[in-house]
Formats: C-alpha cells, structure tokens, sequence
C-alpha cells in the first residue's frame, strides 16, 4: 500500500512549526529526530502521575516501577531479544559504552587486542581506546573499503589474532551512510574467539534489527534517533551480562538489567522510550499489519524504506548532476538498499559551513563538520575542521522537502560562483 504519509506527518507536531511564517524541513536527523505527539504525552503524564523513586509499597512507586519494566520489554520487543533482561538503558549510547567498556573488558589481560573501525562514530571508538590505555592492550584499526564504503572481511582477516578479544564496529555510518554485513563480519569474528560490540545508532531509525539473527554479542542503539527521547540502549546476550562484573553501589540491584543502570533511571524518558515503540507499532497497523507488536514493528520498517529510498536516490541524483560536488558514500541506485539516507558530501569551491548556513537560512536544517566521525574524515583525507555537508532523512520527509535542499544548494554554490 502507499506510505500513509500525510497521515505519519500529522503525528509529529514539530513538522508544523514555522519561522515567521516560513516551514521548516527537518534534514538533521541523523543527529536526532523529531517525536511523535504521544511520546511527548507519555512524558508528561508519567511526571505528573507516576513521579516516585523505586521500590516502594505506594502507588506512585508502583506505577513508577511499571513505567520501567514496561520501557524493558519494549526494548526487547523493538530489538529482538530474548528477554527483558538483556535490555540496559541509560543516558545515552556514548555514556553506556564507557561504562560497559570496564565491564566487557575487566579481564582482558596487557597485549589483548580490540579491533575497531574507521568507519565509526567515536562512540564507538574513545571508549576502546580508553581502556585499551587503562589496561594495556593492543587496539588496531580496520579501514573501509573506499569502492564499496563497507567494512569488508578481506580487511578484517589480517588483524584477528589469538590475542582479538573484542571486535567492535558499526550497522551504519553516520556520515556516508554505508550498511555493514554485520552479520558475516560478526561470524568470522566469533570464529577467532572475539566478542562483538555494534553500534546501531544509525540503522536503528532506518531498519529492524534482529539481535537474535545478527548473533553479535552487544548491539547499542539511541532512542533519540529513531523519534524517541534522549536515552541509550544496550543489548547484551543475558550469558554473558550474567557473568560481566557490575560496576554499581554496594546496595544497588544485583539482578539483570538494572545492576548495569546505576542510580535512579529517567522514568518519564522511560515512558515516552515505551510510546516510540507504541509509535511504530501505531505505523505497522497504519500499512495493514496485524499480528504481534513485533511483527507490526516489522512492518512499519518495510514500509519505511521503500518510502526512504526513493528520497535518497533523489537527492544523490540530484546532487551528481550538479558540478564539482563530490559525495561521500554509496551512490550506485542498484545498491541503495545497502545505505541509510543519509548523504554527505562537499562542493570544490564552497565550504560545507556555508552551504549548511545558507541552507538554515532558507529554513532547510542540515549539519556540517565531521559529525564524531573522526576516523571516517580522515580515512578520506577529509579536513575534519572542514568535514561535510550531511542530509539525512526520516520517514516524515518527503519528496518536496528534498527538492527544496537540492534548490538551496544550487542557489548556495552559484551565489558563491
């Protein structure tokens, strides 16, 4: 059926927003979505009823505590895990690796390897060298391929060792919006003995992730990139959370999740986690699904890439055919399914600082720089002062929407010519 569109955009009060009168089209979103009026109202209505700490006989802290629970299964529903139980959240995607990272690799001994990507955000690379510091390992760097942007098993074959204790990378980069087989690279991995840490950041707004069919050992992903509030989530396979040493208050719950989510969790935030489910269970009906929560998750998924891929394809078309535009990812139409749309790129002669300005002008949002995708600017030679211009899309934009950014660019590099 054709994407319900008119009816998706009714549910995000923020695409109605103007500037003296002017729309605003919200092309960040790799950065982070707009929410659905229900998340929002969700938030409000679990600070106004159900605002008590844990743990106690009263009804606020009742109710407070089905908040959580309820935000954990949804998780579990939203990524495919087996179980509440492997669901941790926390601030945010970047905090909870940090945290995680002393746990994962406490028994990692001096010489032990870590292997990670440059094609990462640093989320998913500072928490790694890090600990590598701390404790003495080995950290080594595997390049993407800059013919297929992807992270390749030729490239990672020669860095695994009897020492790889811990492969990490990523579903899909921020800044060219390359797909991984996270699947193949996570197999091969486990073949020499390694867990696999995945950042799903990026993947997660655009595609289903399948935890169970990935068979990755941790998958985090950001709950304000897929219209959510701001929290981070971790999956972690519940064998190996069971044995992590927890690194939490003496008297803090011992038992999983929560011995890995230190302090008092952000229970509204909790609850509106629980409505961005609601959400895409909401838009799995909307395009006819019926069946379980996942299953109706699942559907809205397709749903949303048949109608993001053509928004990519336009607006990589459109940016091929203008001169001296260079484009940072895939741009094969035959391949747009092994990319989120999410495109980059820089012009010759103007800087992607003026480009995304006068693009804010015109009331087009955009981001510039090298978007914590340090390693990804320099493995292009890049000038990460410069890095690029970065448009992403959601499944709220549309076709118009990436008309007018194509028509701002134009206008942006010719009054600079």
């Amino acid at each position: 059926m054709t994407f319900p569109i008119a009816r998706v955009r009714q549910e995000f009060p923020a695409l109605a927003l103007t500037d003296a009168g002017r729309a605003r089209a919200y092309l960040d979103n790799p950065a982070g979505t707009q929410v659905p009026a229900r998340v929002a109202a969700a938030v409000s209505k679990c600070l106004l009823e159900s605002n008590a700490n844990l743990g106690g006989h009263f009804a606020t802290s009742q109710a407070a505590g089905a908040v959580v629970d309820g935000a954990h299964q949804a998780m579990a529903d939203f990524l495919g895990a087996r179980s509440a139980r492997e669901i941790v959240i926390g601030p945010n995607m970047t905090t909870l690796t940090f945290h995680l990272s002393r746990s994962i690799c406490r028994d990692f001994k001096p010489g032990d390897e870590i292997i990670v990507t440059r094609m990462d955000h640093e989320g998913n690379i500072s928490p790694w060298l890090e600990i590598a510091k701390d404790k003495g390992l080995t950290v080594k760097f595997l390049p993407f391929d800059k013919t297929s942007w992807q992270v390749e098993i030729k490239d990672l074959e020669p860095l695994l060792s009897e020492r790889t204790r811990l492969l990490c990378l990523n579903y899909a980069s921020n800044l060219t919006g390359s797909i991984n087989d996270v699947k193949a690279l996570t197999r091969r991995a486990h073949e020499a003995g390694a867990l696999v840490f995945v950042d799903a950041v990026q993947f997660t707004p655009h595609r289903l992730v399948d935890v169970q069919d990935l068979d990755c050992d941790f998958l985090a992903c950001s709950a304000y990139k897929f219209f959510g509030p701001h929290l981070g989530i971790v999956w972690g396979r519940e064998e190996i959370l069971r044995d992590l040493y927890a690194y939490k208050c003496r008297c803090s719950d011992n038992a999983l999740p929560h011995r890995f989510e230190t302090g008092t969790p952000q229970i509204e935030l909790l609850a509106g986690l629980t409505a961005t489910v609601d959400y895409f269970d909401w838009l799995g009906g909307e395009v006819g699904a019926t069946g379980s929560r996942r299953q109706r998750i699942a559907a809205a998924y397709q749903a949303s890439v048949d109608h993001e891929e053509p928004l990519a394809q336009q607006l990589i078309s459109g940016l091929q055919a203008m001169g001296g535009i260079t484009i940072a990812g895939i741009t094969n139409p035959n391949r747009v399914n092994q990319r989120v749309p999410t495109v980059s790129f820089r012009h010759e002669s103007r800087k992607p600082a003026a480009i995304a300005r006068a693009l804010a002008d015109s009331g087009i949002f955009v981001w510039d720089g090298h978007n914590y995708a340090l390693e990804v600017v320099r493995h292009l030679g890049i000038n990460e002062e410069e890095g690029v211009v970065r448009v992403g899309m959601a499944h709220y934009n549309t076709e118009a929407e990436v008309a007018a950014v194509l028509g701002a660019i134009r206008a942006s590099i010719a009054g600079a010519g």
